[in-house]
């Protein structure tokens, strides 16, 4: 019997609905924790006035490009913009990574019907969270570098892995043969996943036009609130795919 894609979405609403409040605080943590860590690894409020330092004596930065502008900077001034993009990135990067363990973990405990807490699923992934820090920087790593060449092969990308993290967590496989198995499977199944992944790139994309438009409204704030919605699309998206993986284990 062929898996049918309103069969997964009802399910993945079904099991949303049911576990709403622990889905939605597990966001918010992960958000929080992403937030305080970029904040703590960020450049200090004295070395972020470098970056406006000689600013006077640029040119006019409107029609540069990004390597131009980095270009016309001093030494010190990329120096802390590349510390403030690397907090950034790897404060992402945990975030996420917390979400996508203690969330397969949760949702494993309630398919096997154990009690399930937040603090609970998140102490309980700790062994798979190395793990799943390597597949989701390698996946993030290709997925940015296929949007900024064409942006199709990115998409291609983050189709053919989505079913890594998944996988890794679920057949407690290393990370390379899950990307391998993600791929297989996902271009076997490019029907019932690739809307699934599109509408996830263009809710992530929507969230970071709004981020952008409420960068001076209680910064930490929104970055909690902002991260935490961003988190909870990409738990709808697990929470689809674990589905999915469940029904073609049993094919």
């Amino acid at each position: 019997m062929p898996i049918m894609a309103s069969t997964l979405y009802r399910d993945m609403l079904n099991f949303t609905r049911n576990q709403f409040t622990s889905i939605v605080l597990l966001a918010l943590l992960a958000a929080l924790i992403s937030v305080a860590l970029g904040h703590a690894l960020s450049p200090s409020s004295d070395q972020l006035v470098i970056l406006s330092a000689d600013s006077g004596d640029m040119a006019d930065t409107s029609s540069m490009s990004l390597q131009e502008l980095v270009q016309q900077m001093t030494p010190e001034q990329q120096k802390v913009l590349l510390k403030a993009s690397a907090a950034g990135t790897f404060a992402g990067l945990v975030g996420n990574v917390i979400l996508a363990g203690a969330l397969l973990t949760m949702i494993r405990l309630v398919s096997d019907r154990q009690p399930v807490s937040v603090l609970r699923a998140i102490g309980l992934s700790a062994p798979l969270l190395p793990r799943l820090l390597l597949l989701v920087f390698i996946t993030t790593l290709l997925v940015q570098l296929g949007l900024i060449l064409i942006v199709i092969p990115g998409i291609l990308v983050a189709i053919a892995l989505s079913l890594a993290p998944v996988i890794a967590a679920s057949d407690n496989l290393g990370v390379f043969k899950s990307m391998r198995l993600s791929s297989k499977l996902a271009f076997a199944n490019l029907r019932l996943i690739t809307p699934a992944v599109l509408v996830w790139l263009l809710a992530k994309a929507t969230v970071l036009l709004l981020a952008a438009q409420f960068t001076q409204v209680s910064s930490l704030v929104a970055a909690v609130l902002l991260n935490g919605l961003s988190n909870i699309i990409s738990a709808l998206l697990l929470i689809y795919l674990y589905r999915l993986y469940m029904l073609l284990r049993q094919a």
